[in-house]
């Protein structure tokens, strides 16, 4: 019996997440779903130029793991291109430190790096703030799913 994946650790989440080839209508088209920890890999290693070891540490998985999921991702990209498909990113097995937090007090929504910041909002500097569930990011990695809901 196999065991469970490892979630891997997901900084970038592209603003856009579907790409079709010019000039064919989406309907028509066949698509590859590239998962997001892919475009992390890819993200990692050919955009920030970190090595293999630094790019595996960072998504916390192991070389060989990391190798797997940039492989795939490449192979994915490559098949899309050569073949005119279109590509969705979406979906995995992923985790992030990154949470959407959405103020009670005046409603606005912001990312927070729970690691690094505090869950005050950045409009109105209320501490009643809580995470956003809805936002689909937090996975196991929020501290603060309701954090400082004083009421």
């Amino acid at each position: 019996m196999a065991r469970p994946t490892k979630f891997r650790r997901v900084e970038f989440f592209p603003e856009n997440n579907y790409f079709v080839p010019w000039g064919k209508p989406k309907c028509e088209i066949e698509e590859i779903v590239l998962k997001v920890e892919e475009l992390e890999a890819m993200r990692l290693k050919d955009i920030e130029d970190l090595n293999q070891e630094e790019c595996a540490e960072k998504m916390q998985v192991s070389r060989q793991t990391f190798q797997n999921i940039i492989d795939s991702a490449r192979k994915k990209i490559a098949i899309a291109l050569t073949e005119g498909k279109a590509i969705s990113i979406s979906g995995g097995h992923y985790t992030t430190k990154l949470c959407k937090f959405r103020c009670l007090q005046c409603g606005t929504t912001y990312e927070i790096n729970y690691d690094q910041d505090r869950a005050i909002c950045p409009s109105c500097g209320s501490e009643k703030v809580m995470c956003s569930k809805k936002a689909g990011f937090c996975k196991n990695w929020c501290k603060g799913n309701n954090t400082n809901l004083n009421t």
